[in-house]
């Protein structure tokens, strides 16, 4: 059957091919038929109407997924704790840690290849119900078996989520801009981690309440909420964009699912239609699209690049209260809940800071990635080796060094991701190629919960000393990150990043083998943006 391609449309629209040559002249003016600012408008749009309930979600997931680890200091003092009430070794807490990215890493992709299949909001739905019912459940724990099975449960069920959310970035926006907005969605996870941190100060003052522990409160809570969000995503969350004048297929079961309002009508979506036509176009993948994709060298530079910092973030995730423990042992649970805040605020800030820049200089992922990276490095060396017993404050300043650092590598990791297998592989491509990067790199935090801190008892002994292999351990990862970035940045220069001669236009901007952009938003990718059309640059 003969597939009309996004070439072969570019080709008989008398429009599309004036704002091609548009762009040819000049990659942000735009003139002639297009209208750039109009453009931007409508990505605007596309932002608004998506951004809460994404950023919500991202939320509410990372707080389920993560509150366990403020559960190990949840009042300790009066043997309150996670591991008192379920009576488990340190070393028994590491591994329920490093279970739930065990489940991450084998159903990442999976997951993520079904949402191409199916409605994407639906399967975020789904994601989010089922990690808010499993999250009530670890209220219930009384024994490392259930702990472990639950830990097991919540990362097959929450796997795909975040490449599953890069994914459907790009059925919005062309890959050169998906850094700021994953960035933004991304934020969620740092304002996450500082919330729970200081509202897990309101929950161990809930202790006993009902006869639940303080910790126990802060899982059914946030699990109950999570159900109710993940129910309101069947009207809230925009599906995948339509053609202009096509409706959803309403056959089946998905007659019985709510319908809600697209991202974009009218004008707006024929503007955005005629932009990323690439996204319209596309056809079922076949095992040999996805085969070409898994065997695509470069997922593996993306892979080691991500497998080294999300590691390190998953790590200061689930023990930043156990190191700032570790530096000053007079602190107590509520106390270590506040100041782990601090480093979620700082890994924010960052990610609003970087991550535009880096869409608008997309050619230099690689240094945009790499001095975060450094500056990781630079704050764990001064939380091993700096301050003194008197003065150990010297140390917690190198954590938030390390939460600065953090922030913008990740987005931009899968950013790159985005924009190298878009263009080679299509949407299979950015489905697979996330998937792979984020549940391989996950690998880090198996690395990081299971083998490092509380999981290395020689490690874990009380002193001076305390942790300062764990920390090293994660300079060296983060040093591999940035050497498999400058090994990427090499290969794409000298071998290519051109489309794949193997593939079959799976929902892809290029016939096959012959490598030719099809629409205004591909044509622009191929010029930096720089600081141009900025706010102080705007009439």
């Amino acid at each position: 059957m003969n597939k009309k391609t996004g070439h072969e449309s570019s080709r008989s629209d008398p429009q599309a091919h004036d704002s091609n040559q548009a762009f040819e002249r000049d990659a942000e003016i735009g003139l002639g038929a297009v209208d750039i600012q109009r453009i931007e408008e409508v990505y605007r749009q596309a932002t608004t109407t998506r951004y809460t309930s994404f950023w919500t979600l991202y939320f509410l997931c990372s707080a389920i997924r993560s509150n366990v680890g403020l559960s190990q200091t949840m009042n300790i003092s009066t043997k309150h704790d996670l591991a008192s009430e379920l009576n488990m070794t340190p070393k028994q807490i590491s591994t329920g840690l490093a279970l739930f990215y065990v489940c991450y890493v084998i159903f990442d992709l999976p997951s993520n290849l079904v949402m191409t299949r199916l409605s994407p909001r639906v399967w975020m739905s789904r994601i989010v119900i089922a990690v808010g019912i499993i999250g009530s459940c670890m209220a219930a724990m009384k024994a490392a078996w259930s702990f472990y099975l639950l830990r097991l449960l919540l990362g097959i069920v929450i796997a795909g989520m975040w490449p599953g959310m890069a994914y459907y970035l790009t059925l919005f926006y062309p890959p050169s801009r998906t850094g700021k907005r994953i960035g933004q969605y991304f934020t969620a996870a740092q304002v996450s981690a500082a919330v729970v941190g200081l509202v897990s100060a309101g929950f161990q003052e809930m202790d006993g309440l009902q006869g639940l522990v303080g910790f126990q409160w802060m899982f059914l809570l946030y699990g109950l909420v999570g159900i109710c969000v993940g129910i309101s995503l069947l009207w809230w969350l925009p599906d995948r964009p339509l053609p202009p004048g096509e409706t959803p297929n309403r056959k089946g079961l998905s007659k019985w699912i709510p319908q809600s309002k697209p991202a974009l009508t009218g004008e707006d979506a024929l503007i955005h239609y005629r932009d990323l036509t690439r996204v319209y176009h596309r056809s079922q993948w076949t095992l040999k699209d996805l085969w070409h994709v898994v065997t695509d060298w470069r997922v593996w530079p993306l892979f080691l690049m991500y497998f080294g910092v999300v590691g390190v973030g998953i790590g200061v995730q689930n023990y930043a209260t156990v190191i700032i423990r570790g530096t000053n042992a007079k602190l107590t649970g509520v106390q270590l809940s506040l100041l782990s805040a601090p480093i979620w605020v700082m890994d924010l800030i960052a990610i609003l800071l970087v991550t535009p820049f880096s869409d608008r200089f997309h050619h230099h992922r690689a240094l945009f990635f790499s001095v975060p990276v450094c500056i990781q490095i630079a704050g764990l060396l001064m939380t091993t080796y700096a301050g003194s017993i008197a003065n150990p404050w010297p140390r917690y300043g190198g954590l938030l060094l390390v939460g600065f650092g953090l922030g913008p590598t990740v987005p931009i990791t899968m950013t790159w991701t985005n924009e190298i297998f878009q263009s080679r592989h299509g949407e299979v491509g950015v489905a697979a190629a996330s998937a792979l990067v984020s549940g391989l790199g996950n690998l880090g935090s198996i690395l990081t919960t299971y083998a490092l801190f509380a999981g290395w008892p020689e490690d874990a002994k009380k002193g001076r000393k305390q942790y300062r292999k764990s920390t090293l351990v994660m300079v060296g990862i983060l040093c591999l990150s940035i050497l498999s970035a400058a090994v990427m940045t090499l290969l794409l220069k000298y071998v290519g990043n051109g489309p794949s001669t193997k593939q079959v236009s799976s929902g892809s901007s290029t016939s096959e083998g012959e490598g030719v952009i099809v629409d205004g938003a591909a044509r622009r990718e191929l010029q930096e943006r720089g600081l141009g059309r900025l706010w102080w640059s705007r009439r």
